[in-house]
């Protein structure tokens, strides 16, 4: 491969490093071609670009980039997918799914501005509760006062209206 072909893929995997905020190295070599196909159909549903790269190329958009990378360079041996995604446990999940057949292995992962490496993370990474699901536990959790104060209230409108209900048939 010419240096200019090399120079152009290691942009173009630093460009698409920017673009998403997760990312996930896998090793998918032991799919067939079968289960990998069911993968990337997988992924291109769940909004998850999957791309095989080559380890010394990553390294170096990896070494492109802003910040200190350095974490999940001893991942990278053998054969490397990358998964692209903008929330932060979606690969998980596919990689959760496929477990159970054994591969695709999780080498290492970026997510939430954090490194896990190793296989044994992914159930913690499946776990990770993306933006959207934070937002509606805080949500919830400023709600539930509320509403228990409604309920209180409500309660005790209906005590109240039991007993002059009582105190009113006696009367009579």
């Amino acid at each position: 491969m010419k240096k200019e072909d090399k120079t152009a893929i290691i942009e173009q995997i630093a460009t698409t490093l920017k673009e998403y905020n997760h990312f996930y190295l896998t090793d998918t070599s032991s799919l067939n071609a079968d289960k990998t196909s069911k993968l990337r159909s997988l992924c291109f549903k769940n909004e998850i670009k999957l791309v095989v790269v080559k380890n010394t190329l990553l390294k170096k958009a990896l070494e492109s980039l802003d910040g200190d990378f350095s974490p999940l360079y001893g991942s990278m041996k053998g054969s490397t997918t990358l998964m692209f995604c903008n929330t932060g446990n979606g690969p998980a999940k596919i990689l959760e799914t496929y477990k159970k057949q054994g591969i695709p292995a999780l080498k290492a992962a970026y997510v939430e501005e954090s490194f896990y490496v190793g296989a044994d993370q992914l159930d913690a990474l499946v776990h990770i509760k993306n933006k959207n699901e934070l937002i509606a536990d805080v949500i919830a959790l400023l709600q539930s006062p509320a509403k228990n104060v409604i309920s209180a209230l409500q309660s005790g409108a209906n005590t109240l209206h039991g007993v002059l209900k009582t105190l009113s048939e006696r009367e009579q």
